[in-house]
Order: structure tokens, then C-alpha cells, then sequence
């Protein structure tokens, strides 16, 4: 009977998502599940939930809640993170602090000043789960999905020695966006990603046998498919390779794509704002979630494409499967830098996760993910060697801050962020 421990679980939603896909699977229908979060209320909510989707599938598993992160990891054989440290109230300083000097972020969460920020707050935390986990449950995993994931999971395997992997969606996301440009099944497609979270690569996208880039790329020429995915084929036209992360976010990593609002608008002309949907998106989600509680709402059990209960499956079954995982690069892609953190494929059995070599990346894919790089590494050593000039640096080689701000712009610029978010940030005091 594996433990499961949710830490952050008041991120309702995604927790529903999680638990659902575990518990779907009747291996896994005896486990315990234990919910932590900080608040209250939220915790209230996914356990309740919890207990309803137990009733529905009439399954074995144990919930408890608990407001002790200690009392969660206990014993855990499995800890899945999904923490957003200083909630929305920081989330709106990361962006709109950046907003007012020209920084156009629009969702702000993996590098820049946004994911930068994000990371001074979170890496403190990770660790102090990870020396938690040392002492409770030291052989279990480490499951990450809370953002900036390369900057996070590079720290842990930096700083601790609990195993980890970090997940994102966004590499199975694309593939179902790239089948339905070109008309074909998901099911049927096989791709070969490699690269950085956030800034993979589809090396390989074919179906029994077939090279399908040639479809993609006749795909862009039709212009009601080029503008669902502008930025994205814009860097596959010039780079020859699609990337996995959304128009939105690809922009964010780039110089190219956000210096002006005339540009924004000429390649992204529907505004999409991350923290707004955050701030604004949740409250359906909350009000079908109490009225599936009440039973007012049927709760359909369906199983979601995240990585997770496909890693707890076959850990536990060793009936393997393959994922993409954020894991050290310990020479998987050859022409990146020693020791960052990459998203590869990974094979998952009994014994654990275990990432496959890449090589070398097509040299100008390489260039591009060492610009984020950059950012990353400054980033960490930042954290951990609790040095604030390491900080400064980091957003200085931000690829897009450096596009449109002068040096001393971006001093003054981090000053204010450091300010603003001085409660969550206390590793400079």
C-alpha cells in the first residue's frame, strides 16, 4: 500500500486531476493518500473531494488531511509538490512590477524576472522539504510540478540528495496540438523530445515510420492554423525544429517576439494573461468541485495525460512505461552545460527512473535552450549562495529583459521586486 504525500494540495484542481488518475488504476486503488496544505480551507475542500471519489470507486484507499507538512511525508513512498509560494498576491508582483519598465510577461513563471523571482521563493521551501523527506521517508520520490521546474529541480539536485523529477505537460500537450494540425490521431503519432523544460525539442515526430514533419510544415502554410501557434512556427521556420512550450510562453523566452506592443499584437493578437485567468478563472472550478462534494454534480472519473500515476504505476507493477522528465544532466545531452537540468525521455520501472542519452542537440536548438541556461544556473547559485548579485545577474541575461532594458534599468528594476516581496524573500537578510 504506497503512501502518497500532496504537498500544496489546496491547488484543488490539479489535485482532483492527480488523485483521480491514481486511484483510476485498481493497483493503486489501496493507497494512502496524504493532503497537506497551509490553508485551511482548501484542504478542507480536496479532502472532501477525495473522500467522494474513494465512495465512487468503491476503493480501499485511505485519505487523511493535515495541515503538518512533517505528519504527510511520514513514512511516504512518494511526494508530489505543487506549491506556489506566496500565492497570487507575489504571483502579481513577479509581472507587474517587470510590466511598468516594459517587461511584458505573460505568464512569468520559468525564467526572467518573473521566474527568477519565483524560484528565490520556492527553492527555500524545496529544501526544507527535502531535509524533511531526508529524515521521514529518504527513499521516496520526489515528484515536482510547481514552476520555474529547471531552476527548482536544479537546485534539489544541487543541494540535496533526494531523488526528484520534475514534470511538466507540456511535451504530450504539443503532441496532441501538432496531431491535430496535420489530422492525426494522437494514439498513433511517436516523438523523440529533448532539450529544457519549457524549450524541448521534437527531434522525432512520426507515425509507423513516416516522417511527419513535411505535413507540419505544410500545415503552417495555412494561415488559420499559422496564427493558433504563430511564435512557435515562426521559431521552426528559422530553427527547423518545433518547440513544446505555448506561443505565449515561447515569447517569453526569446528576444524576438515581446519587445513592443506593436509586435506582441502582430504575432499574438488575442491577449492572454496567465496571472488574470489565475485571479479571475478559478471560482467555476471551486463552485463544481462543492457541488460534486454535495453530490449536485456527477463526478466523472477520467484519466488525465500527466506523467504522475504513470510513474507511481509502474514503480509499483513494473509494467514499464516512458515519460518526459526534468532530471540532471549527467551526459544525456552532450552539448549542454554539466549538471543543469534537461527534459529527456525517461524509462520508469521498478527500480526507478531511468533518462535516456540524447547526444548533442542540433547546435542551434543547443544555443538557444544555453541563453535560459544562463538565466537558470545565475538563478540557483543565487539561492543557495544567498547572494543577491548573482540575482541581478541573472535577470541582466535574460534574453528578453536584455532586449529592452539598459543595465542600470535592470538594477533598479530587481531593487523594486526585492522590495515588494521582501516577506517571502528572506534569504539576503
Amino acid at each position: 500500500m504506497p503512501k502518497i504525500a500532496f504537498i500544496g494540495a489546496g491547488s484543488v484542481v490539479f489535485a482532483k486531476r492527480l488523485i483521480m488518475d491514481i486511484l483510476s488504476y485498481p493497483e493503486l486503488s489501496d493507497a494512502e493518500i496524504a493532503l497537506m496544505d497551509i490553508n485551511k480551507e482548501r484542504l478542507e475542500l480536496i479532502y472532501e473531494l477525495t473522500k467522494k471519489i474513494i465512495e465512487k470507486l468503491n476503493s480501499p484507499a485511505k485519505v487523511i488531511a493535515t495541515l503538518d507538512r512533517r505528519e504527510a511525508l511520514d513514512g511516504a513512498n512518494y511526494v508530489i509538490n505543487m506549491i506556489q509560494v506566496g500565492g497570487l498576491e507575489m504571483f502579481e508582483k513577479d509581472v507587474e512590477i517587470p510590466r511598468k519598465y516594459g517587461i511584458d510577461q505573460t505568464v512569468g513563471d520559468t525564467i526572467g524576472p518573473g521566474g527568477v523571482f519565483r524560484g528565490l521563493r520556492t527553492i527555500p521551501v524545496l529544501l526544507d522539504i527535502a531535509r524533511d523527506m531526508e529524515e521521514l521517508c529518504p527513499d521516496a520520490l520526489f515528484i515536482n510540478y510547481s514552476n520555474p521546474m529547471a531552476i527548482n529541480c536544479w537546485a534539489l539536485n544541487k543541494a540535496t540528495k533526494i531523488k526528484n523529477v520534475g514534470l511538466c505537460h507540456s511535451v504530450q500537450g504539443t503532441a496532441m496540438q501538432l496531431a491535430s494540425y496535420i489530422g492525426v490521431p494522437y494514439e498513433e503519432v511517436y516523438y523523440w523530445v529533448a532539450g529544457i523544460n519549457h524549450m524541448a525539442w521534437f527531434l522525432e515526430f512520426k507515425r509507423n515510420g513516416e516522417d511527419l514533419y513535411p505535413r507540419l510544415w505544410q500545415a503552417m502554410e495555412n494561415p488559420e492554423i499559422y496564427k493558433k501557434d504563430a511564435v512557435r512556427f515562426e521559431i521552426m521556420k528559422h530553427l527547423g525544429y518545433f518547440v513544446t512550450e505555448s506561443t505565449h510562453h515561447m515569447s517569453e523566452y526569446v528576444p524576438y517576439f515581446r519587445k513592443n506592443p506593436e509586435r506582441i499584437k502582430e504575432l499574438i493578437p488575442e491577449r492572454w494573461d496567465y496571472l488574470e485567468i489565475c485571479k479571475n478563472g478559478w471560482q467555476p472550478h471551486y463552485e463544481r468541485i462543492k457541488k460534486e462534494i454535495k453530490g449536485e454534480e456527477p463526478i466523472i472519473i477520467e484519466r488525465s495525460h500527466e506523467y504522475a500515476s504513470s510513474i507511481i504505476y509502474s514503480m509499483e507493477t513494473n509494467n514499464p512505461c516512458r515519460i518526459n522528465g526534468n532530471v540532471n544532466n549527467d551526459n544525456l545531452i552532450t552539448n549542454l552545460p554539466k549538471d543543469c537540468c534537461v527534459e529527456v525521455p525517461c524509462l520508469v520501472d521498478k527500480s526507478g527512473i531511468h533518462p535516456c542519452f540524447v547526444g548533442d542537440l542540433p547546435p542551434q536548438l543547443a544555443a538557444l535552450n544555453r541563453t535560459n541556461i544562463n538565466v537558470q544556473e545565475l538563478a540557483v547559485l543565487g539561492a543557495l549562495e544567498k547572494d543577491p548579485n548573482k540575482i541581478y545577474q541573472a535577470i541582466m541575461l535574460d534574453p528578453l529583459t536584455s532586449a529592452i532594458l539598459e543595465l542600470r534599468e535592470v538594477k533598479k528594476m530587481v531593487d523594486e521586486m526585492l522590495e515588494a516581496e521582501k516577506e517571502w524573500i528572506k534569504i539576503f537578510e
